[in-house]
């Protein structure tokens, strides 16, 4: 099958969705059209890009950031260094706000989006992985099979949602991003994103992405695949890993439909 280029190959995998509701779901692999630095003290938790603006979420103890970059420049514009005993995780903005998960502080971090000053902190029942919103709710994932929509005024949990891929829990849902109505999740360990209906929770594609960053490339300390940002002005698709010194615009390609797994 030829190449499609993004929007229309996201139109057609959501015809292709739709089409292919009741079946197994779609393969894609995926094409490089650009990269762009970044840099490798970069532990990439959170991805996104907003007014033309890219957010970077950053984990580990005594490392974790919220980083904000002129996107089209890569010029760093604000910086907020978290406590030591915080883990940072995924991120998203929201309106007037940006939210930002911690791993096992149970807290969700609120800031305001104008000068990324703090607004307050939310509980959270338990860990929090990856982030995202609908424009109406906010969307994060705890490394299980589940994923929860909260009030984006208060954190109130609103409802969850249970992931399965050809019937069975699809668990360790990490980075997330909402593109045209469906969840984009990196699915931790793996080199590979998939495609989940947010109302079903059903996996509808799958998306590798094994061999993106090459061997050379890696050093001692570079980690797996992680991060996924749509910038809304373009639609491009932008992923990148953790300690990984590229930004990558993909497109997907060549889709083959596979038998889903046996139910055991």
């Amino acid at each position: 099958m030829g190449k499609l280029r993004a929007p229309a190959l996201l139109f057609a995998l959501l015809l292709g969705l739709q089409v292919s509701a009741a079946g197994a779901a779609e393969q894609y692999g995926v094409k490089v059209l650009e990269r762009r630095p970044q840099s490798r003290d970069n532990f990439v938790q959170g991805l996104e890009i907003d007014r033309g603006q890219l957010y970077v979420s950053t984990g580990t103890y005594g490392g974790s950031r919220l980083l904000r970059y002129d996107f089209a420049t890569n010029r760093l514009l604000d910086e907020r260094r978290l406590d030591n005993r915080v883990f940072a995780e995924g991120l998203t903005v929201l309106g007037e706000r940006v939210y930002q998960l911690t791993w096992r502080n149970r807290a969700l971090l609120v800031y305001s989006r104008a000068d990324l000053s703090p607004l307050g902190t939310w509980p959270l029942p338990g860990e929090g992985w990856g982030m995202t919103n609908d424009g109406e709710r906010l969307v994060y994932s705890d490394g299980s099979d589940r994923l929860h929509f909260l009030s984006p005024t208060d954190g109130r949990h609103l409802h969850s949602v249970a992931v399965t891929e050809g019937g069975r829990p699809l668990r360790h849902l990490n980075e997330l991003e909402w593109v045209d109505g469906r969840i984009w999740a990196n699915v931790w360990g793996t080199d590979r994103i998939v495609v989940i209906d947010p109302a079903s929770g059903r996996v509808t594609a799958s998306v590798d992405l094994a061999g993106l960053l090459p061997d050379a490339e890696r050093r001692p300390g570079t980690d797996v695949l992680n991060g996924i940002a749509r910038d809304p002005a373009s639609g491009a698709l932008w992923v990148t890993g953790k300690r990984w010194p590229w930004l990558y615009r993909i497109e997907l390609t060549d889709t083959v439909q596979t038998p889903p797994p046996a139910l055991e």
